[in-house]
C-alpha cells in the first residue's frame, strides 16, 4: 500500500513538473512573440522625452573611415537634446575610437558652455574575438564578454542602442534582447549598416536581421534592401 501510494506521489510530482515546465516555456514563447512584434513601436511614448542613449564604437581604421568615423558622421545630424545621456562602449583593445568620441562630446560641451560628464559617459568592454583568434579560444573570450556585456548594460539600462557593426555590439544587443524578453527593460536597438556593404550585410548586422533582435535595421544601398525586405533603405549618410 505504501510503495503503490509512493509511485502515486511521484508520478503526480512528474506531471505536476512537465507541466509548469511546459507552462514557463509558453510563457516565454508568448513574450518573445510580443517583442518581436512590439519593438518598432517602443519609443512611441517617449518621443518627447531625453532617451538614455547606448552607442557602440569600432574600429576608425579602414578605407572609407571605419565603423567609428561612419558613427560620428551620424551621431553629427541627430538631434542632441533627444539622445542623452550618451554611453560610449568600444572594444578594450580599441584605443582610438573612444578618443574620437571624446572631441565631439568635447565641442559639443564647448557650444553649449555645459560639462561633458554632464551628457556623455565613456567605458570600454572585453572583445568577443580578436581578427585572426581561433575559434576554440575564442569560446571562452566570447563568455568573458557576455558576462561584462550583462554588467555594463544592468548598470548602464539604456532606452535606445546605436551600432554599426562592430562584433562588440553582439553581446551588448543579445543582453538587450534577453532583457526585453523577461521585462527587465526595453531597450530600442537600432543597426546602420556600413556604406561598405553593399551587396550583403555584414556578420554582425545579420545576426541581428535574422534573429529578429533589431528594431530598425537600415542599409544605404538600395540592392541591399532588396536582399534583406525587412531592412530601411535610407541612401547615403556619408
Amino acid at each position: 500500500m505504501d510503495k503503490s501510494n509512493g509511485c502515486r506521489f511521484s508520478s503526480v510530482t512528474s506531471i505536476a513538473v512537465f507541466s509548469s515546465a511546459i507552462f514557463v516555456v509558453t510563457l516565454i514563447l508568448v513574450r518573445l512573440l510580443y517583442v518581436m512584434y512590439c519593438s518598432s513601436r517602443s519609443l512611441s511614448k517617449r518621443v518627447l522625452k531625453p532617451a538614455s542613449t547606448l552607442i557602440i564604437l569600432g574600429s576608425v581604421l579602414s578605407v572609407v573611415g571605419g565603423h567609428t568615423a561612419e558613427m560620428l558622421n551620424l551621431l553629427a545630424v541627430l538631434q542632441k537634446d533627444r539622445f542623452k545621456p550618451r554611453f560610449y562602449i568600444a572594444a578594450a583593445t580599441d584605443n582610438m575610437s573612444l578618443q574620437k568620441a571624446q572631441l565631439l562630446e568635447n565641442s559639443l560641451a564647448a557650444e553649449n558652455a555645459a560639462r561633458v560628464t554632464d551628457t556623455a559617459q565613456f567605458m570600454k568592454i572585453y572583445r568577443s574575438r580578436e581578427v585572426g583568434q581561433s575559434y576554440i579560444t575564442s569560446i571562452w573570450t566570447t563568455l568573458i564578454a557576455m558576462v561584462h556585456a550583462l554588467w555594463l548594460m544592468i548598470k548602464i539600462r539604456p532606452e535606445v542602442i546605436l551600432c554599426n557593426g562592430p562584433g562588440t555590439c553582439i553581446p551588448l544587443c543579445s543582453i538587450a534582447f534577453i532583457f526585453k524578453i523577461l521585462g527587465i527593460r526595453w531597450s530600442s536597438i537600432f543597426y546602420v549598416e556600413s556604406i561598405a556593404r553593399v551587396r550583403r550585410l555584414s556578420l554582425s548586422g545579420l545576426l541581428l536581421y535574422k534573429l529578429r533582435m533589431v528594431d530598425q535595421l537600415f542599409v544605404q544601398w538600395p540592392q541591399l534592401q532588396r536582399q534583406y525586405p525587412r531592412a530601411t533603405y535610407v541612401g547615403r549618410l556619408m
